[in-house]
């Protein structure tokens, strides 16, 4: 009784100073500030700019001046480069970091601003749920202001001129940025505001920032341990109604943010996304015609200004591949929807850094790229502004594609300095490539498997209709065109098509008569079910990251065996003519040297397109409403296709590719390289892990193809009988010694390793598989003949590995 009392009284004891903590006074934090008359803080000095916050610059110090119609609106930061330490691998007008953030008043005469997050969200605002939704959503405070003072109106003034030139959670590089730069701590000291300017719905902050980095790498941080950086930052109002979210569907190809919907009616929480797109939509005086199906212009056009860093030569060029979208528009129902423009120069009122403003930006950079980036409101998907990041050395790659896969059929490809004429033409589809980016499309690595292989050398139809679908796609250029077909250029570069277009109207074209994204979304499904059954054409195939071998870059038509056998043939032309096309004035073989290379990476991409024919597997997304199959196996004629193309154009060393007059002024290791290739190749497909595949994918259905019916293809294609040929006896049996060797590592498969279990590959019947077959070889070996001594010693050291093997016996 005694220790139960002792307990309540300890409980009672308890009990009161959690009562007592709950009445504690507030922290000396939430104490107000003090607060100082406005001409004290505001002085008749005060350089003073009005927009959307006003903002006074007082003795080196920056204030803004916030209304309280601003408060609880979203505002999207961005911060990008304007000028970085040479080769330090980021460039002037690329993205640093994207917050989204708000102002709201705090105790004590705090001015706070949260970061802004939209991870989860609720269907309907009304249900219950959404208040469960909201207490699990707390948006994290990034700074916390003292109201210095209140200006006209009640506005707000803070003191910001630290939170600016300081490192901060809101403004400060994104990780991978400054894991890529090695950056360590900022240096107050050494960093500073440039300037503040405001505008209408957005202020520009101009900085520069120094920061310590072990980044060696970059030649000022080796001479000083520091960088600097100028950066800008874009605060960016955001509108007060956001614009109508279109839910992704991962059958048309578009850039998507991802959020978590709860929602009463549903027992569990499912995984959304919206598309990115910019806001599309008619004059109010021609809402009417659209709905008639009559072409309108919008009410505010996508615009594209050019750098004025940008040579003025390819500056046309540039906006020809903006325009070129207008087509696509069209069949959204818009007309004259966007548009480029050189930069006005004079206009002292623009900036490059302003985010209103969409700029293709022309970056001094060795690295031969391009790239299409936006940024988009994460309440709706809107696009907000898009730089295009336009490398100087962008123009090398494109010219080496061209010269490989083209140049028997375009004479204008056989030079190193290309003419404007044809290198403005090859600037203007990667600008369409680019721009195709900032709307909103991803790419459609699926596209070019679209086209009929014949189509390719067929000059009416491939000029008429481009040889992809998708100008998303990496098709590049019609390497599949011969010389004899005299297909012009319109059959030889990519260009916005069928696909693009139908992606643009599934994106943009306005429903009516819906209530919300969640009605819309039945009316795009059906728009995708009605338009694929009447077009396959318009399947989107994906990024190329995945298993399908109909998704891949580079590739062209329905059927790359064929295809690639045209582009070998192509290169077979190439090669010969290297010396000539790449002769240049006092050059030191370097231009040969880079082309070659090139051709031998070409044929390299050849050989892998065909590869992921051998254990893939076709993918089509679809809904429940449309027929057919999501996955299907390949068709095994396919796969034997495949093992045979690779027989015929590696396993028969490609000999063709090291040319004597090249091998004279380059340093070539044709049998390291051509051993090298054919070992990487029978790593893929004789090793246990793909029987294992075949076995899972081709033992039941209506198509059965069995290991061993598989194993004896790969024999037919990749094992050459020896035949007395010096030259080409010196490959096969080294191809002879590395088929075996592949085979006995997939018989020791089954072998338990030390310490741990076998897995599924390793207990699979794929050994028994690998050794019937060497024990096949074994038996064939033995009654075959051979011509020569070195031969037939070849063959008794070979038969020797292998007995040992099936004997299993390691030593």
């Amino acid at each position: 009784m005694k220790r139960i009392m002792m307990g309540l009284s300890l409980l009672t004891m308890v009990m009161a100073a959690h009562a007592q903590d709950k009445v504690k006074p507030a922290a000396d934090s939430a104490k107000p500030s003090k607060v100082m008359a406005y001409e004290k803080v505001i002085t008749k000095d005060a350089v003073t700019r009005q927009g959307m916050f006003t903002v006074h610059l007082v003795d080196n110090k920056y204030f803004f001046e916030i209304p309280d119609s601003l408060l609880k609106r979203d505002i999207l930061v961005v911060s990008r480069f304007i000028s970085t330490p040479e080769m330090s691998g980021v460039y002037g007008g690329e993205k640093a970091s994207e917050r989204t953030i708000y102002f709201e008043r705090g105790q004590g005469n705090k001015l706070l601003m949260r970061v802004d997050i939209f991870s989860a969200r609720v269907k309907d605002s009304t249900q219950a749920i959404a208040k469960a939704v909201q207490s699990s959503s707390v948006k994290p405070i990034a700074a916390a202001f003292d109201i210095k003072t209140y200006g006209p109106g009640g506005n707000m003034v803070i003191d910001v001129t630290d939170f600016f030139r300081k490192d901060n959670g809101a403004l400060s590089l994104d990780s991978d940025v400054k894991s890529d730069l090695k950056l360590g701590s900022p240096a107050d000291d050494r960093s500073f505001i440039n300037s503040i300017k405001p505008y209408p719905i957005n202020v520009e902050v101009r900085t520069t920032r120094t920061y310590s980095t072990t980044g060696v790498a970059i030649p000022a941080a080796a001479l000083s341990g520091f960088i600097t950086l100028e950066m800008n930052v874009s605060m960016v109002l955001l509108p007060k109604e956001p614009m109508r979210k279109r839910l992704f569907d991962e059958r048309v190809g578009y850039m998507a943010s991802k959020y978590f919907l709860f929602d009463e009616d549903a027992q569990a929480s499912q995984e959304k996304y919206l598309i990115q797109r910019y806001r599309l939509e008619p004059k109010p005086e021609d809402m009417e015609k659209y709905k008639r199906g009559e072409l309108v212009e919008p009410a505010r056009q996508i615009v594209y200004y050019i750098d004025p860093a940008t040579p003025k030569k390819w500056r046309p060029y540039l906006i020809a591949g903006v325009n070129d979208w207008q087509q696509a528009f069209e069949q959204a129902g818009f007309k004259n929807a966007i548009t480029a423009k050189e930069w006005p120069e004079e206009d002292t009122t623009m900036s490059l850094e302003d985010a209103r403003f969409s700029v293709i930006r022309y970056l001094a950079s060795p690295i031969p790229n391009a790239y299409g980036p936006r940024i988009s409101d994460p309440r709706s998907g809107e696009i907000i502004e898009s730089h295009v990041g336009w490398y100087h050395n962008v123009m090398k790659l494109i010219h080496d594609w061209y010269m490989i896969q083209v140049g028997p059929n375009d004479p204008r490809a056989r030079k190193m300095e290309f003419d404007d004429e044809l290198m403005g033409d090859l600037i203007r589809f990667v600008s369409s490539h680019e721009v195709g980016h900032t709307i909103g499309l991803r790419h459609n690595m699926g596209a070019s498997s679209q086209t009929p292989v014949e189509k390719l050398r067929d000059k009416t139809w491939v000029e008429a209709n481009g040889h992809t679908v998708s100008i998303m796609d990496y098709a590049r250029f019609n390497y599949v065109a011969q010389p004899e077909d005299k297909i012009g250029k319109a059959g030889l570069y990519p260009r916005i098509g069928a696909y693009d277009k139908w992606a643009v109207q599934w994106g943009y074209k306005l429903i009516f008569n819906t209530k919300d994204e969640f009605e819309d979304s039945k009316v795009l499904n059906k728009w995708i079910v009605d338009s694929l059954a009447a077009n396959p054409r318009l399947w989107f195939g994906g990024e190329g990251k995945g298993e399908d071998p109909r998704s891949q870059s580079e590739d062209l038509s329905d059927n790359v065996m064929v295809a690639n056998e045209y582009g070998i043939k192509n290169l077979k032309r190439v090669v010969p003519e290297l010396i000539k096309w790449t002769a240049e004035d006092g050059d030191m073989d370097g231009n040969l040297d880079r082309m070659y290379k090139g051709v031998v990476k070409q044929y390299s991409r050849y050989l892998y397109h065909v590869m992921k024919y051998i254990g893939g597997q076709y993918i089509t997304n679809k809904s429940a409403d449309q027929p057919g199959n999501v996955v299907e196996r390949i068709p095994k004629a396919k796969v034997k296709e495949a093992l045979n193309f690779i027989g015929r154009n590696l396993m028969e060393p490609p000999l063709w590719l090291y040319n004597r007059e090249i091998a004279a002024r380059l340093k070539m290791n044709e049998m390291d390289e051509i051993a090298t290739a054919q070992n990487n190749m029978l790593v893929t497909i004789l090793n246990a892990g793909m029987m294992y595949n075949l076995i899972q994918k081709y033992s039941d259905g209506k198509e059965i193809y069995t290991v061993t019916e598989y194993l004896a293809d790969v024999k037919k294609a990749i094992w050459k009988p020896l035949t007395g040929d010096a030259l080409k006896d010196t490959y096969y049996r080294n191809l002879q010694r590395m088929y075996v060797e592949k085979l006995i590592i997939a018989v020791n498969t089954a072998k338990p390793k030390e310490g741990r279990m076998l897995n599924n590959v390793e207990r699979s019947d794929a050994h028994l598989y690998a050794r019937a077959h060497l024990q096949q070889l074994k038996n064939e070996m033995m009654i075959s003949n051979v011509p020569g001594a070195l031969n037939q010693t070849h063959k008794a050291m070979l038969m020797k590995t292998i007995d040992k093997a099936l004997k299993g016996d390691d030593k």
